[in-house]
């Protein structure tokens, strides 16, 4: 039987980690389709910056985001000044820290999805009149929604296991950014609170596995939509 700690926890970390992907799928689509299509100088660095996350370590990136986004951070003082925000030690803060954390996994799924597609059927659209606005949500999105599922789903996933930036960025306070990664180094350093930790080991491990399943069974049944309408 889980307990009221447990409960809160789980929910805690599918909050941030639905808000973490939301909050960054249009951005990922766009930075996607401009690093697959895209023809400019500074591409090499945009692509570099986009997939630092996955090398940089965990603990920099919160690291970063406190000095930028805590009370006194450039741009956190700037928020609470003219919006009256302050995302530093709350939720919305880890969600931000895991949007980053999983952005380049989002972004890559994407892009090899756009590079997937014939060119020849956005040019032979672009021909026949069609803006690039018109282009991109007629012709390239409806193709390259399962790579946009795939992204999802392992920005989702990368979400719910993001440990280091969250703890260095909002701490670990309980119902508020304590999410199962975080409770389960709660629980680990706490004498006897071996059989909690387990059970939220499990859970994670279930909620991944079922996420991960479940995406790949609708990319592959929509692929063969797609096929079929083509």
């Amino acid at each position: 039987m889980l307990t009221e700690f447990e409960i809160q926890a789980i929910s805690l970390s599918l909050k941030v980690a639905f808000s973490a992907v939301s909050f960054s799928l249009p951005l990922a689509i766009f930075t996607a389709w401009l690093l697959a299509r895209g023809n400019f100088y500074a591409k090499p660095l945009l692509d570099a910056i986009v997939h630092l996350p996955l090398v940089l370590p965990p603990v920099v990136i919160g690291y970063l985001l406190l000095i930028g986004f805590s009370q006194q951070g450039i741009i956190g003082a700037w928020m609470i000044k003219y919006l009256s925000v302050d995302i530093s030690f709350s939720w919305q803060g880890a969600a931000l820290a895991s949007a980053i954390v999983a952005f380049p996994l989002m972004v890559r799924a994407i892009k090899l999805s756009i590079e997937a597609v014939d060119n020849k059927l956005e040019q032979a659209a672009s021909t026949l009149g069609a803006n690039p606005f018109r282009v991109f949500f007629t012709i390239t999105l409806p193709l390259i929604v399962p790579g946009i599922l795939s992204g999802v789903i392992l920005a989702f996933a990368r979400s719910l296991g993001e440990f280091g930036a969250t703890i260095t960025f909002v701490s670990n306070i309980p119902e508020l950014t304590r999410t199962i990664p975080l409770a389960m180094y709660s629980f680990i350093q706490t004498p006897g609170a071996e059989q909690q930790a387990l059970r939220l080991c499990l859970i994670a491990i279930g909620i991944a596995l079922i996420a991960l399943i479940g995406s790949y069974s609708l990319e592959q049944k929509m692929r063969r939509t797609i096929a079929h309408q083509h």
